[in-house]
């Protein structure tokens, strides 16, 4: 059974949520401010955190980099902050996903699923897959540059999967989108696959600003350079 800490303080998406999970098996805890979700984490084992932005005794924010320093539980952020500043700043200090407010219950559910086979992934194939100085032990789901582990969220995983199985084909951002629902049935709007790009490429390319591995194909969407790829198994 899947247990889950949503730290919320609006009682009636709370509530809506704990009903909406519990009757797909989920086991759910709400708390309502961060001092009682200390507590709860303190004494329960949770596969995966919901966590709002604003609460009244402190920020998500600050309590995903705390949480951080001693646990790698997976954290959904969900907020109504919907700036590009706020989805980066979520994904840059530690979470692994972040939704914004309105949501359907039904795609919080699909992307918990996702989040959680992201963590567990790695069963199907047993390859090592390297390009350049990038290494992608897909049995792990572990991604090593220059011999060194980068962290990767889940759908930043899951675009890195599709580019190397589409290398040197340039896919347009509409064929992005739809490749992501159909691996992970994450809901990727087009605002926020810019977003995902900008942060993979800042943790797999040495110069961003001037990528060797994600390109541009202006007007169209990306291509993969896989020109320096091999396989060992």
């Amino acid at each position: 059974m899947i247990k889950v800490l949503m730290i919320e303080d609006d009682s009636t998406i709370a509530f809506g949520v704990k009903y909406a999970l519990e009757q797909e098996g989920f086991k759910i805890d709400i708390c309502k401010d961060l001092e009682s979700s200390r507590k709860s984490i303190n004494e329960n084992t949770y596969n995966i955190i919901l966590l709002d932005v604003m609460l009244p005794d402190g920020s998500g924010y600050d309590f995903c980099k705390e949480l951080r320093e001693i646990q790698d539980t997976p954290i959904i952020f969900l907020t109504a902050c919907d700036e590009e500043v706020n989805v980066v700043m979520g994904l840059d200090i530690g979470g692994d996903d972040y939704m914004t407010k309105p949501f359907r219950v039904r795609e919080l559910i699909s992307r918990i699923n996702a989040v959680i086979r992201r963590k567990g992934n790695g069963k199907e194939n047993k390859k090592v897959v390297k390009f350049g100085d990038l290494s992608i032990h897909t049995l792990e789901a572990r991604v090593y540059k220059d011999g060194e582990e980068i962290f990767l969220t889940s759908v930043e995983y899951k675009l890195l999967l599709i580019f190397m199985q589409n290398k040197n084909v340039a896919l347009s951002r509409t064929t992005i989108l739809e490749k992501i629902w159909d691996v992970t049935y994450d809901f990727v709007n087009d605002n926020t696959l810019t977003v995902y790009i900008k942060r993979l490429r800042e943790k797999i390319e040495d110069d961003s600003t001037n990528p060797k591995y994600i390109l541009t194909v202006r007007g169209f969407g990306y291509k993969w350079n896989g020109s320096e790829n091999h396989v060992s198994v």
